[in-house]
């Protein structure tokens, strides 16, 4: 495995963590519908999240939230649509991001929620 899928894989098991540490239930991960992938579908209350994990070595080229582009945006809250109707839930769904910065300093891990509103 590529080290970039290394990491990717590290970085949403830490994120798995992280949300549940903060007490979400995680109900997917890796999630599919059509061409998007939810990286993690995490539950809290009333509050369904779908979850973006981005992971990287350095923030030198921008913080790993600056990775998530419009298209992405898009295909996740159509995945998400799918999601909520194929489970009949009746639940407010949310669009966080976990961006986690790893490497041999150290790891920082920021959970934004409703991250697409900064978009």
């Amino acid at each position: 495995m590529a080290q970039h899928n290394e990491l990717g894989k590290a970085g949403e098991k830490m994120a798995i963590d992280h949300l549940v540490k903060h007490g979400f239930m995680i109900k997917e991960t890796n999630y599919r519908f059509r061409k998007a992938e939810v990286d993690i579908i995490a539950q809290k209350g009333e509050i369904l999240a779908a979850v973006e994990v981005k992971t990287r070595s350095t923030s030198d080229f921008g913080n790993p939230q600056d990775f998530v582009k419009q298209k992405q945006i898009q295909l996740l809250v159509s995945a998400m649509d799918n999601y909520v109707q194929e489970n009949d839930l009746d639940v407010e769904v949310r669009f966080d991001i976990v961006a986690i910065v790893k490497n041999k300093l150290g790891t920082r891990i920021e959970h934004l929620e409703n991250a697409f509103y900064h978009f």
